[in-house]
Order: C-alpha cells, then structure tokens, then sequence
C-alpha cells in the first residue's frame, strides 16, 4: 500500500471517531428556596460550604396584576439538605452584584424599586452557631444595580449595571477593589471601549496567559429602543487593557455565566430578546427564555452549544458549590419566578482507550523493562552502572542528554503552551546550540580531564569537600522535587488519554523506571531514553499532518489564522519581568542562565560526558542533543499551534473537563487510531520514566562516589555496585510518593512550575560551576557563602515577589558569583593548586 493511500485510510479513521458531545450538562433538582414563588435578583454565594440565598423580588398572584415585592429574608442550605432562615438584610433588597470569597459573600449595590443603592456588605456563616453574620465593606462609587461583578485572585471586579431604575441610566463603569490591601478602596478603572450596559454578564476566567474579566452581553435603551447586545469584551488585569472577543451566537442578557476547568465559560441562561415587545400580551402563554445552554472557550474565542437545559432562570447568580455549579430561584418567564434550586455537573468525554492500545502500551513498556535486563548482566562494577564501561556510542549518548533535558514534558508541555500562547518560549530553546558551545569548550575537558563519575567531584577538587558535598546535596534534593514534578505532572496529563487515573499512572511510572534502572544501570537509562526520542519525533510528525488536515482550509488556513492571531510571534518587548507576555531578554538571559546550569553542572547531563570512549565523541553526543532540541523545538511548538488551529475549527471537540495540558493527550485519545494512540501514550509514558530512571540512577551516583566511597563505607566494588542499586531503589521510592503529594489539577501550566523547580535548585550549581571555572581567587568558604546567598535569592523570588520563574536561575547564579567572589577577598582560605582547574590555569591556556 503507498504512503498517501496509508495516509488516506488514518485520516479517514481519525475523521470518523468521536466527537465531543454537545448535551455535557446533567442537570438535578436539589431543593426548593423556602418562598414558595421563588426571586429573581437575589445575591447568592457559597460560604463555609454552606449555599446563601438573600434577597430578591417577585410577583404575587396573579402576576401581571400585581406590584413587585421585594424581601430581606436569607435562607442558608446545608449539606445535609435543610434551610435555615436565622437573619435579614439590612434593608429589602434585589438585583445587586454577589462575590463569593474566603471571609464570606460580599454583596454590592442592589435596589427596592424606588431607590437604587451603594450599600457593600459581607454576610458569612458560622457553620457551628448555624447563624449568618454581617460586616460592612467599603461602599460602590455610585448606586448600581443590575451590574455583575467576579474575583481574581483577591481583587473583585464590578462592571455594568444602572444607577437608578429606568434602562436610560444605564452605565459604563468598571470598578475594583482588592481585599488584601490594608484598607480597602475602590478604584475607577477604564471600561470597555463599547456601549453602556446593564443586565450583563460578567465572569472571570484564564485566557492561556493569565486570568482576565470578561463582559459579556446586556441591554440598554437606545433612541427609545431596548438595544439587545451580543458583544464581548476581555479585560487582562496585568496589562490594564481590553479586547474584542467574538460575539455571542445570541445575546443572554440577564444570563447566569460561570467559569469552569481553565478555559471554558458556560452560560447557562439568559434571555435573547427575541419576545420582549409581545411578553405582556403572551403573559401566561410565554414560552420561557431559551432553553440552550452556551459555552465559551477563552484560548481559541470560540462559541458552542453546550446542549438543552430543562429550565433557564434570568436574574440570579450561579455559584461553585463544590465540585457542582448551583443555579438558586431566578426568573423563568416574564414576571414569572421559580423557587427551584438546580445542580449542574459537567461531564467530560469517555475515555475509551481499547484493547489494541492497551497491548501496544503495556508491549512497549515491557519492552523498556527487558532493556533494563538485557544490560543487567553487563554491570560488574559502578564504573559499569554509573558511566556504562565508557562503552556508549555517541549518538545513543546525545539521544539520552536530549531525552532527559526535555522528556515527556516537551511533549505534553511544550505543544500546551503554544496552544495556550504562542512561540515565545521558543527561543529559549534556540538558546541550547549556544550553550553547546560552552559544554563542549568547556565544561567537557574539565570533567574527562578528572575522569570524573561525579560532576560534584571538580567542585572538591577547585574547592573543598564541602562545597562537594554541598553542590552533592543540593543536587539530590532538586531531583527527589525534579522525579514528583515529572511524574505528577504527566499523569495529570495523560488522565485525559486513558482510563488510569493520576495516581495510578504515577505508581506505573514509579515502579517500572525503578525496575529497569535498579537492574541495568546508566546503559538501560540511555537505550531507553534513545528509543523514546525516535517514537516522540514519529508521534509529533504525524500529529501534525493530522491536524493540519483537520483545520478549516488546510495548511493555508493554518497558515494565515495563526499569523493573523500572533500564534507564531517570537518575541514579546518590553521591560515587564513579571509579566506572562514574558519579554524576549527574560527569555533569553533566563533561558542562557538554565542551559549552562544543566549542561555543566547537573549530573545527570554530566554523567553522559563520560560514557562515551573518549572525548571527541562526547562532543558528538552534545552536539547531537543540541541539533535535536532545535528540531524538537519547531515539531512541538509547532504542534502546540496546530492544535489551537484545530480546535478553533473544531471546538465541539474540546472537553470542558480537561486542563490545557491535557489538550494532546485528548487529541491523542479522541482522534488518533487505535494502536498509533497506543504507541505515542506509550512513548509519552517512556519519556517521563527516562527522565524519573535518570535521576534515579543520578542521586544514586552522586551518594555512592559523593557521600559514600570518600568515607569507605563499603568494603569492596561488589559492595558499592549493591548499594548503587539499593539507592536506586530507595530513590526512585520516595520521587514517586512525593509526585503522588505534588499531584494538583489546578496547576495552569506544568511548562511553568518544571521551570520553577529547575531555577530554584539549579541557579546554585551553576553559580558554582562558574566561580571555579572562570576565577583564580574564589575560596572554598567564599564560594559555600554565594552559594548560600544564590539559594535565598531564589527562595526570595519565589516566594515574596511576582518575578516570572524563567529567570531564576540566571538570578541564582549572578548572586552565587558576585557574593561569592567579592566575599572571597575578605575570607581567608588555604591556597590551593588550580592547575588545570580554571580556564586560566588549564593546560590548553597554559599553550
């Protein structure tokens, strides 16, 4: 059969499996609001995992024949089901703004039908008294009702509305204020660029770079006409700025819009207009408002039909509750309330992996197990299980140093990322030939010139043992976080892909990288790590021809739609270190900074210097690894933007319940072939167990030669390859149960907490890497100081500043270097012979 007839046949097949369904909403009654009409304007919110419902109006019977009635009333629901009413508000109350938060639900504004009100309260429940409590909260800026408001982080947003009760005065106002502040004010911030609104939707969601306001919607009274309106627009809190979303398919004003996952937006009600004029004259006849729920989707600014609802209530405010959004009372037709209160659970795609893909995946990782036993007669001593006899070729050598550098999280992170944003990230990685140069130059000739098996050994050396035992250390800790990092977060991942959930695809990981390397030592690490590479470059390739296929147009469409929304941009200026539009000269020193820590001073790059024959085909080997990451760099990237162009030309295919991480996994799940999908989840598994085996069999040559052999704490060769493997194990252990704690669905991008990880531990050894090489006068006890001060400059950053994590590991080594140079005038240290121990003391300077 030719290629193109094969290719034909799989994108058939692709084309022909299932697709997300549209009715993902599973609507359940819970219980009745204790006013038998129910309200429409209540504030609702969630506290102390109690629901509270205050407030509110509605019509007597018969409806149309009567004024409107507002209450003070606040009902609380329970978990165990019951309502309790021990309190009211302030005054009779409806139609103001609801924010759930930590401290209790805030209410805003409101009116009474003559007045409209600036009034800002809290109401919390004390879970044990069984009674609502109220505090006073800083004041609107202006009497507002029918606005919304949403929270980020620890600041609410409030925009829309009217400031007294015709439609004319409606408003154009955008107000915040943030909790944390000492004493809280309200600021007028700058509101969309477009018409005045009430009874519009407002809603907080993440846009692929950070959390953003969206206003959705509304009406207002144009020339004598209630003017329906359809627009939305985002608000990025960071930049200050506004942006024009794609217009809702139909308005839904009045709706109930709640964010949910880290992408999606549902609207679970609202009304169109479309019966405005005639509701008087249908009265009892009106149909009720339509009953479609929508769903946005913020990264790819598409709208879809999330399927039929049995009931849509106007005028209330949908809550989280739980794991369950909670719609409270509201107004089903005109004039017409309901007291229902409605659970919603949402469903994600089923995870149908099969039986062919369930034998290719357990066949390939069975397959990595028997490397590990094939190369397990070859070990007779730690030479042989830590630098595999020096008999490694090259090419299998640079595989490994790739394969561990960047491993499953280039496959699932990387293409996430470039779905979520764009290309900017890439340039760091274009940073690695750059830093080859520095490996290979010199990194490399000191480390065979020693002969080393640790790279912690020059630090001795160039130092002292406990700048040894320091850098040791420090490296063990890193990869003990580096070995839960991998793991957790490439379960959470592939928990889309296939009916494991993240523990156990954790366990399975865990447990067979710990098998394999226990018994074959470095060798097995890098034949695995080799046969990985070569089923993740297939994978990606063919991934993206099928997703190219399946975008709207082609390769052309794919072309210019994501040049047209900057899919493809390289580089973002400006001088902003926190921002997520992360600049290009923070790309660039942070991603330097990164590169030249781990290709000269992580021992588990280090160790694949010396497994090769010599020194010339090491140099091979990082060659190898550094074409590799530039090809690897334009593949998953470049995937990342397929996969938004694919989306956005299919967004019936997206699944609410995932996380962006998990974009390829679902396309891998959902659209891929029976075996093929097999085959890469396979690979994704294998690349996350070579970079787990990796450090595994890293920390265990760091304690044997590091910690154990100076101190001759075994008696012969058997014994220290015995307790090689004993570390191995015992490593490999404690990695998988802190990956089993590390496991968070909430994390928004595991590309961004892996970077986290390697600046907060490898800044430090960099900084000492380049203090012994590049200094004569730096002491043992000056470069132990820097390094001190290199790791809580890190901490510093991580923890009380915004500063993005791509640079601190540039930060790291800066401060380790200045600290410890300049410290080294002032504190003495016994001299030391540097021959060949710096670059100015090295025999090729000495030439």
């Amino acid at each position: 059969m030719s290629a193109s007839r094969i290719l034909a046949v799989v994108l058939f097949v692709a084309s022909h499996l299932a697709t997300f369904a549209a009715d993902i909403l599973k609507w359940n009654e819970i219980a009745s609001l204790p006013n038998e009409l129910g309200v429409a304007g209540p504030f609702v919110g969630v506290h102390n995992d109690a629901l509270i419902v205050a407030g509110g109006a509605n019509f007597k019977r018969p409806i149309w024949e009567t004024d409107k009635v507002w209450y003070d009333e606040i009902h609380v629901l329970t978990k165990d089901g019951k309502w309790h009413s021990t309190d009211k508000l302030p005054r009779k109350t409806g139609y103001g703004a609801t924010v759930s938060t930590s401290k209790g639900i805030v209410c805003l504004g409101g009116n009474d039908g003559e007045s409209t009100f600036t009034d800002a309260y809290i109401l919390s429940w004390d879970a044990a008294a069984k009674k609502i409590s109220k505090k006073p909260f800083p004041s609107l800026p202006k009497p507002c009702a029918y606005g919304q408001a949403t929270l980020i982080g620890n600041t609410i947003y409030v925009a829309g509305g009217q400031s007294g009760n015709p439609l004319e005065t409606a408003m154009k106002n955008f107000w915040a204020i943030d909790l944390s502040a000492e004493s809280p004010a309200w600021k007028e911030l700058e509101p969309w660029p477009a018409a005045s609104r009430a009874f519009n939707l407002t809603v907080a969601q993440h846009n692929g770079y950070t959390d953003c306001v969206y206003v959705m919607s509304g009406r207002r009274q144009q020339d004598d006409q209630v003017e329906f309106l359809n627009d939305v627009w985002e608000f990025n809190p960071k930049s200050g700025q506004w942006r024009e979303r794609k217009e809702m398919p139909a308005g839904r004003m009045a709706g109930t819009a709640i964010a949910y996952g880290q992408s999606h937006v549902f609207v679970l009600g609202g009304a169109d207009g479309s019966l405005w004029a005639k509701a008087p004259e249908l009265a009892d006849k009106h149909p009720g408002f339509p009953k479609e729920a929508l769903m946005y989707h913020t990264i790819t600014d598409t709208w879809i039909s999330a399927g039929a609802i049995p009931a849509n209530h106007v005028t209330t405010v949908p809550v989280r509750w739980g794991k369950r959004l909670v719609i409270a009372s509201g107004e089903v037709r005109p004039r017409v309330r309901s007291p229902k209160i409605w659970s919603i659970d949402v469903t994600g795609g089923k995870k149908n992996f099969g039986t062919v893909n369930y034998i290719v995946l357990f066949g390939y990782l069975a397959l990595m197990v028997g490397i590990g036993a094939y190369f397990a007669r070859r070990n007779k001593s730690t030479d042989d299980f830590f630098r595999g006899g020096k008999r490694v070729v090259w090419w299998a050598a640079g595989c490994s140093i790739f394969a561990t550098m960047l491993s499953s999280l280039t496959f699932t992170g990387l293409p996430s990322k470039s779905y979520a944003q764009e290309w900017v990230y890439a340039v760091g990685n274009f940073m690695i030939p750059v830093v080859a140069f520095i490996a290979v130059y010199v990194a490399l000739p000191f480390y065979r010139q020693i002969d080393a098996t640790s790279a912690y050994e020059y630090l001795e050396k160039r130092f002292n043992r406990a700048v040894r035992l320091f850098g040791s250390a420090s490296f063990t800790i890193f990869h003990i976080f580096r070995m839960a990092i991998v793991m957790s977060l490439t379960a959470l991942a592939l928990a889309v892909a296939t009916p494991l959930s993240p523990t156990e695809s954790v366990l399975l990981m865990g447990m067979l990288s710990i098998l394999y390397s226990a018994m074959g030592g470095i060798e097995a690490v890098i034949w695995t790590d080799t046969a990985q590479t070569f089923v993740l470059f297939g994978g990606a390739i063919v991934a993206i021809g099928m997703l190219i296929s399946g975008v709207d147009g082609g390769f052309s469409a794919f072309t210019n739609m994501s040049l047209d929304a900057g899919k493809l941009d390289m580089a973002h200026f400006n001088w902003d270190i926190t921002s997520s539009q992360v600049a290009l000269w923070v790309i660039i020193l942070g991603s330097i900074g990164q590169n030249t820590s781990s290709y000269t001073a992580d021992q588990a790059v280090v160790q694949r210097y010396m497994t090769t024959p010599d020194e010339k085909l090491a140099a091979r080997a990082i060659w190898t690894n550094a074409i590799l990451s530039v090809i690897a760099t334009f593949l998953f990237f470049g995937m990342g933007t397929a996969l938004w162009a694919y989306y956005q030309s299919n967004p019936t295919k997206l699944d609410p319940t995932i996380t962006t991480d998990q974009i390829f996994p679902l396309f891998i799940a959902t659209q891929m072939p029976a075996g093929l999908a097999g085959l890469i989840i396979a690979g994704v598994f294998a690349a996350a167990q070579s970079t787990v085996s990796t450090s595994m069999n890293s920390t265990a040559t760091i304690l044997v030669t590091d910690f154990m052999r100076p101190f001759n704490r075994c008696r012969d060769e058997k014994g220290y390859l015995r307790a090689a493997r004993i570390m191995t194990v015992l490593f490999g252990i404690l990695g998988t149960a802190f990956a089993l704690i590390f496991i968070n669905p909430e994390i928004k991008s595991l590309f961004d907490e892996f970077l986290k990880v390697i600046g907060l531990f490898m800044g430090v050894l960099g900084g000492l890497f380049v203090l012994g090489v590049t200094t004569t006068r730096t002491t043992g006890a000056g470069a132990l100081l820097g390094a001190a001060v290199g790791a809580a400059t890190m901490f510093f950053l991580w923890q009380f500043t915004k500063v993005t994590g791509y640079i601190y590991t540039t930060a790291g080594i800066t401060s380790c270097f200045v600290v410890g140079y300049l410290s080294s005038f002032v504190i003495g240290d016994k001299s030391r012979d540097l021959t060949g121990l710096t670059l100015h003391t090295s025999k090729r300077a000495a030439t």
